[in-house]
């Protein structure tokens, strides 16, 4: 698990437009990362759309979130809620073990690799200031404005 003061794991997922992002290119930029398990499922629009709510108070913060999603999918979870912030497809789950959130879940019964969903803040020279593993999906975007003293 990753804790504040330890680097940033990297970052290089396509988002829902095919585009290639890197967590270096924010470097100087405070970045939230939130995992989430899977677009337009109910506790995931929740925090996704709750960040798209408070975006306009986090100043130059950069949001980002990060699913095993496909683009495609990723692109229409965007466009239905109009998130307007990258939405990073890691359908190989490599960058959600780097960050400790590819995790054994159990329902109903049932065992399965998955994301938990995480959030974290990454400051402006790459490293951890905040984590949050097992975030509720409403505490995402109180956390952040928290953190940010917003």
């Amino acid at each position: 698990m990753l804790t504040p003061g330890s680097a940033a794991p990297a970052v290089s997922l396509s988002d829902q437009h095919g585009t290639t992002v890197t967590l270096k290119e924010f470097q100087g930029r405070r970045v939230l990362v939130f995992f989430y398990p899977r677009a337009n499922t109910p506790g995931c629009t929740q925090q996704a759309c709750g960040l798209r709510d408070v975006a306009a108070q986090v100043g130059d913060t950069v949001i980002i979130g990060i699913s095993p999603d496909k683009p495609g999918a990723q692109l229409k979870f965007d466009e239905k809620y109009e998130l307007g912030y990258p939405l990073l497809a890691d359908t190989e789950h490599a960058v959600a073990e780097a960050f400790g959130v590819w995790k054994l879940k159990k329902n109903y019964g049932k065992e399965y690799m998955g994301i938990e969903r995480s959030a974290f803040l990454i400051g402006t020279d790459g490293k951890v200031e905040h984590t949050w593993y097992k975030i509720s999906p409403k505490d995402t975007p109180l956390n952040l404005l928290q953190a940010l003293g917003a």
